[in-house]
């Protein structure tokens, strides 16, 4: 089967769900399952692609890209099914599921997303080559499953602290010590791997030259916009006026964690960068600081307060 068709399948596919999906919500008023369909949309496609190889159960790349996707979207699926049945609904949806048009606009851009995302798995089981993994590839498959088991750790670990009435704060615990956001550092960074772990299944005679490869690039960079740039969710809707509450309630430790933790990639060290580099290279954006009462960032007044523009 092309690669062309599988794509199109997967699209048809997932417009079947999605759109199904939002025809029951809207009917009983409700956005419990929006949640368990997008993962179980993923799933689907992944078992779909999969199907379709005629070489699946003896292409390494294959499997191992393949079952990386599912735990991914799998442990997706469970957690925000979690997380809606805990919280007792999505306030995300509060004034919009009896709205016709602008309920059908989520689900359409869940569909969207499940697409995009599953771009470089599509690509790699709708291959009909085989290479060896080699050195390089190897490295990609680490780093896809570190970021995976990242998202993972972030979450359960964020949830625990939760659970245990948010001593503290703000979280603090586990690898949230090394990073202010680590759960979507692991969401981006699983999706550059894949990306780059389906160069080597590129039907053209250089990966460079394949557009259906370079399309596959949306799912990182789709990623990054929603997580970085949307303020309704990621980056965006967690800084910002939304650090008041920190501010307010522990205004001295919140700064000293903020100065002491990066953003986004997990490290050690973080208060020593200097903030030039931040602002450039590590996605510490003026915009994601508090601005008490319109001043200037609260941050930047605390950095350069210390003697410093470039921060400690």
């Amino acid at each position: 089967m092309s690669q062309a068709l599988v794509y199109a399948v997967s699209v048809a596919l997932t417009a079947l769900i999605q759109l199904s999906g939002f025809a029951v919500a809207f009917a009983l008023q409700t956005e419990v399952f929006y949640d368990i369909l997008g993962g179980t949309n993923f799933l689907a496609l992944a078992a779909w692609s999969s199907w379709c190889s005629t070489s699946w159960l003896s292409n390494p790349r294959q499997i191992i890209a393949t079952v990386l996707f599912v735990i991914s979207r799998g442990w997706l699926l469970v957690f925000l099914a979690w997380r809606a049945h805990e919280r007792k609904g999505d306030a995300r949806f509060d004034g919009v599921k009896d709205k016709f048009g602008r309920f059908l606009v989520f689900w359409i851009a869940q569909g969207m997303w499940v697409m995009l995302i599953s771009m470089p798995n599509l690509f790699i089981n709708s291959s009909s080559v085989s290479r060896p993994l080699n050195w390089f590839d190897w490295l990609l498959v680490a780093g896809f499953a570190y970021a995976v088991a990242v998202e993972i750790l972030a979450d359960i670990q964020k949830a625990n602290w939760v659970s245990a009435g948010r001593p503290g704060g703000f979280c603090q615990v586990g690898v949230w010590s090394l990073s202010r956001h680590p759960n979507y550092f692991g969401e981006i960074f699983q999706w550059w791997c894949a990306f780059a772990l389906a160069y080597n299944s590129s039907e053209a005679s250089s990966g460079y030259m394949d557009p259906l490869w370079w399309a596959c690039i949306l799912s990182p960079l789709f990623t990054m916009h929603i997580l970085l740039n949307i303020g309704a969710t990621g980056i965006s809707n967690a800084e910002g006026k939304n650090l008041k509450r920190y501010y307010e309630k522990c205004p001295e430790e919140y700064a000293e964690y903020r100065k002491n933790t990066s953003i986004l990639i997990p490290m050690v060290g973080y208060r020593h960068i200097p903030l030039s580099l931040k602002r450039t290279l590590l996605f510490e954006f003026e915009r994601y600081e508090y601005r008490p009462g319109g001043s200037s960032p609260l941050q930047t007044q605390i950095l350069t307060s210390s003697g410093s523009s470039d921060g400690d």
